[in-house]
C-alpha cells in the first residue's frame, strides 16, 4: 500500500520541498505526493507541473494529484503543512475530512506556536515539529524562485514513534532533501525563530534588504538589538539555545543573498496578509508574560501595526 503525503501550502517552503518530493515520486510505486492548492496555482500546475528555478538549473516536477477538493485528495498518510501561520486553522479545516487519525503531521511554519495550535485541532494525531533554512518565493502561480544553497529541513517528536520518524526521514533522504531528525527539535524551531523574528522584523521596519541592513550601521544595531531582546526572551522562557546564537544569526544572515528579503517584509510590500502577529507580536505577547523588556520589538511592532502598508480588512 502506498505512503500518501500531502503538501499543503504552495508558496516557497512548500513549493520548494514538495517539488522535490514530486520529482522523486512521480512514478513510484511506493510513495504517493499530492499537492493542496486551488485557484490559479492548482490550475497552472495540473497543466505545467510546479517549475523550481533555481541559480544554476530548472526542475519541472508533478504531483500525484492537485487539488483542494478532499474527495479527490483522498486520505493522507502524512501532510507536510507549508502555509503562512494565519492561515493554520482555516487551511486544517479545509481538508479535515482527508487526516484520519493515523495522519501524521508536519508544520513547517515560521513561528512557534504552530504545534500546539494544531494539536487544538487534531488531538489524537501523531504531530511532529520542523523548521526549514530556504530563501525561496513563489515568481507567479507554480512557478517557484530558490536563491543560494543554504537549504535545510529539520524535524523531530517527543511523542512520535521512532518508526514514523525514521520513514519520513528514508522518504525525505531518497529525495535529496537535506534533512535532519533531531532531538532538541523546540530547541532547533527557536534558534530559526530568533533568526526569522529579528530578519522580519527588522526588514519589514526598515524597508531594506539583507545588504542593505548589512551596510548600514544604524540598521544593523536595530537587528542587533532585536537578537539581543528575543534571545534573552529565550533563556528567560528556560530554552537551552547555543551561547553564540547572535553570533549564529548573523554569520545565517552575512551568507543569505544580499538581494533577499524576509518573506513578511515582502507581502508588507506588495499590501498582503502577512505574519506580523506571529513572528513580531508573538515576542511582545511572550516578553510579557515572562516580565522581559522587549522595547526594540515594541517599537517596530508599533510602527508596522499601525503602517500604511498593512492591507486594509
Amino acid at each position: 500500500m502506498k505512503t500518501r503525503i500531502g503538501i499543503l501550502g504552495m508558496g516557497g517552503v512548500g513549493g520548494y520541498f514538495g517539488g522535490l518530493l514530486a520529482k522523486e515520486y512521480y512514478k513510484s510505486d511506493s510513495v504517493e505526493v499530492v499537492f493542496i492548492a486551488r485557484g490559479e496555482t492548482q490550475k497552472v500546475i495540473a497543466k505545467n507541473g510546479v517549475k523550481i528555478v533555481t541559480d544554476s538549473d530548472e526542475i519541472i516536477a508533478f504531483p500525484f494529484v492537485v487539488s483542494n477538493d478532499s474527495e479527490v485528495i483522498g486520505k493522507l498518510d502524512f501532510l507536510i503543512c507549508a502555509t503562512k501561520t494565519y492561515d493554520i486553522e482555516e487551511s486544517l479545516n479545509s481538508i479535515k475530512k482527508c487526516i484520519t487519525k493515523n495522519t501524521v503531521i508536519l508544520p513547517l511554519y515560521n513561528g512557534v506556536d504552530a504545534s500546539e495550535r494544531i494539536s487544538e485541532l487534531f488531538p489524537e494525531n501523531e504531530l511532529l515539529q520542523g523548521c526549514v533554512y530556504v530563501v525561496a518565493m513563489i515568481l507567479s502561480p507554480g512557478i517557484i524562485k530558490k536563491t543560494g544553497v543554504y537549504e535545510k529541513l529539520f524535524f523531530g517528536s517527543t511523542m512520535a514513534s521512532l518508526t514514523t520518524l525514521n520513514k519520513l526521514q528514508s522518504i525525505f533522504k531518497t529525495a535529496s532533501i537535506e534533512s535532519y531528525l533531531v532531538e532538541n527539535i523546540d530547541e532547533v524551531i527557536w534558534e530559526k525563530f530568533v533568526f526569522i523574528s529579528a530578519l522580519a522584523s527588522a526588514t519589514s521596519y526598515l524597508n531594506e534588504n539583507i545588504g542593505d541592513i548589512l551596510k548600514n550601521k544604524a540598521s544593523r544595531e536595530l537587528y542587533f538589538s532585536l537578537l539581543n531582546e528575543i534571545t534573552l526572551l529565550a533563556a528567560v522562557k528556560g530554552l537551552n539555545l547555543p551561547e553564540d546564537i547572535i553570533m549564529q544569526s548573523i554569520l545565517k544572515l552575512e551568507k543569505s543573498p544580499h538581494d533577499a528579503t524576509s518573506s513578511m517584509h515582502r507581502d508588507f510590500i506588495a499590501l498582503r496578509k502577512n505574519e506580523l502577529e506571529s513572528l513580531t507580536g508573538f515576542v511582545i505577547n511572550e516578553a510579557q508574560k515572562y516580565e522581559v523588556d522587549v522595547p526594540t520589538y515594541e517599537m517596530v511592532y508599533k510602527k508596522l501595526v499601525f503602517s500604511d502598508l498593512l492591507p486594509s480588512e
